[in-house]
């Protein structure tokens, strides 16, 4: 039986988000410069997502880039920057053609012009699409998303507009980038490193960890099957007993 013959199609996880790590790692075992890595890094990016569409994942959220990314050398952010607009730009048609709806979470606003522009008109064109939401998590990090959250509400309770009382679980998501997503489910990082780094912190509380020594470049249809599949094995309780669940 093949890996995808072993995936329950019953038992899918409805948002899965993956730190995609080891782009720099892998072009440096390749005798090359680390741009080279974040540009075949798109090809697993690519593959992904026509994995999920045929597997009919829901939502799928990508860590593209952190707000930390940009303490990167500035050559190594101007690349990634080309990058995200020619990526985006040659695959609206595939995100067309496969009724795929692109968002982006994050501090959007510290993004060069150009690459805002980008991502703006490519969510734009894909908004009426209903299959899989895919979001890009740009100039993302989840401290600076909890902290301004904190603000606006604490703001809202200053000016009559909420009550203290009536802040819950539901208060603090409608006020988060990612509102219009669900939790997510399972969490998917490549390259070994046993890690969040300031990623969905909020949204990942009862989600499955999965990490693989796999790099990014070389992460395929195969490895997510993989994932899929240890995620299935695995018992959600969410603070309940095995028996309460069965």
């Amino acid at each position: 039986m093949s890996l995808l013959e072993s995936i329950d199609k019953t038992n899918l996880p409805r948002h899965i988000a993956i730190i995609m790590d080891g782009n720099g790692r892998w072009a440096k075992q390749q005798g090359y410069l680390r741009v080279f890595g974040h540009e075949n890094g798109t090809n697993s990016v690519r593959e992904i997502i026509k994995t999920c569409t045929k597997l009919k994942i829901e939502f799928l959220t990508l860590y593209t880039f952190s707000s930390e990314n940009w303490n990167r050398p500035k050559l190594e952010v101007k690349a990634l920057m080309k990058i995200l607009i020619s990526s985006l730009k040659k695959e609206i048609i595939t995100m067309q053609e496969n009724n795929i709806k692109l968002t982006a979470i994050g501090n959007l606003d510290k993004l060069p012009e150009s690459a805002q522009k980008q991502v703006r008109e490519t969510i734009e064109q894909t908004k009426n699409n209903t299959g899989l939401t895919l979001t890009l998590a740009l100039s993302y990090g989840s401290r600076e998303e909890l902290t301004n959250a904190v603000k606006v509400i604490s703001n809202k309770v200053k000016n009559n507009i909420i009550s203290v009382d009536t802040i819950d679980d539901s208060i603090i998501n409608e006020h988060l980038y990612t509102q219009n997503l669900p939790d997510v489910d399972l969490v998917i990082r490549t390259s070994g490193e046993h890690r969040i780094s300031n990623f969905l912190l909020w949204q990942i509380a009862y989600a499955e960890l999965y990490f693989t020594d796999v790099l990014w470049p070389d992460f395929k249809a195969q490895h997510l099957y993989e994932a899929i599949i240890s995620y299935q094995k695995r018992e959600r309780r969410f603070g309940k007993t095995s028996e309460q669940i069965k």
